[in-house]
């Protein structure tokens, strides 16, 4: 592996999921911006009265006040005679409970697998993926279906939403690199979350955005075309949301759409301004044991050379049709 190669990973967090010997180094009372984790996303547990935290890199950790946390603990366990190979590249996992078990939902990436080339971008073999397990901390093993979505198409950021006809599904993205305007997709999950049923359908694009912005060939002010990071809410008042990610130029931002029929279905209307500072992006939500509303993100900034992220925590205001972020939380 080229050094540039590693220092990128490092500063993402995912050089773990390559296959270090060993377990990884367990650490004790770590402060939370003192993580670097890309993606961040916080299951806030009652049973075990735990905060679990993960993200980019197949790792997880725990934390009983969200200041202080321990980690980082190896949960997954892939299949090596899959579609995955035996060290794929884990990227944004989330834990979703669901029906008595815990389910994790991540992107996993065969690098020794090439889909296509296009405009110079070599792209891998890249899917939404779920794994399970019985309790928060794995580990998380394989389910029925070896492949959830078509295998020909690269996808990413899965994310998890059980919608008003009580069906489950996946929600993501497809990878912006095969179609140069990214799309935000949903698919029926079987009850169980084993595998996908039916077709999938576009929910919006990336050019759907009035937000997000980019400069073409020609040099002119377009909107971007990365969807990144969907995560679904309802405000207290019952409205459907969705946050997502893309760029402002060379700025990574949260922004927010709505669903005005209150279903996956949408349609989704945008908008009109990110809901966050620049360089904060890839959000979920989550309530604290507490009943604080609140958004995990992580910080964004380039460093000579190596890109730093950092968790950090938002308080958000859910009491009328729209979120509305606060500011930084520090517990």
């Amino acid at each position: 592996m080229k050094k540039s190669v590693l220092v990128l990973l490092l500063s993402l967090g995912v050089v773990a999921v390559f296959g270090q010997r060993g377990a990884p180094r367990v650490r004790e009372n770590i402060p939370l911006d003192s993580i670097i984790l890309s993606d961040p996303c916080i299951l806030a547990d009652k049973a075990s009265n735990t905060y679990y935290m993960t993200g980019t890199g197949g790792m997880l950790w725990k934390s009983k006040d969200l200041r202080l946390w321990s980690g980082p603990y190896q949960v997954t366990r892939t299949d090596p005679e899959s579609w995955m190979g035996p060290q794929p590249m884990i990227w944004a996992a989330e834990l979703h409970p669901y029906k008595g078990k815990y389910y994790y939902f991540a992107t996993f990436t065969n690098r020794s697998i090439v889909l296509e080339t296009v405009k110079g971008n070599v792209i891998n073999r890249r899917a939404s993926h779920v794994l399970v397990s019985d309790k928060p901390d794995g580990p998380y093993v394989p389910m029925q279906d070896a492949t959830y979505l078509p295998s020909d198409v690269p996808t990413l950021d899965g994310t998890f939403w059980v919608d008003t006809d009580g069906k489950p599904y996946l929600i993501y993205c497809q990878e912006w690199l095969v179609n140069w305007n990214g799309t935000m997709e949903k698919i029926e999950l079987k009850p169980d979350l084993s595998g996908t049923v039916g077709k999938r359908k576009i929910l919006f694009f990336a050019y759907d955005s009035p937000w997000s912005k980019d400069v073409d060939e020609n040099g002119r002010t377009v909107p971007n075309k990365v969807t990144d990071g969907p995560y679904l809410f309802r405000t207290q008042t019952g409205k459907l949301g969705m946050i997502w990610t893309s760029w402002v130029l060379s700025d990574y931002v949260q922004g927010v759409a709505y669903s005005t029929s209150g279903t996956l279905d949408g349609p989704w209307v945008q908008e009109k301004e990110p809901i966050t500072p620049p360089n904060f992006g890839h959000a979920m939500l989550f309530r604290t044991f507490e009943g604080k509303l609140l958004m995990s993100i992580h910080s964004h900034r380039n460093e000579n050379g190596r890109t730093i992220r950092i968790p950090h925590l938002f308080e958000v205001d859910d009491s009328g049709d729209k979120i509305v972020v606060k500011g930084l939380y520090r517990p």
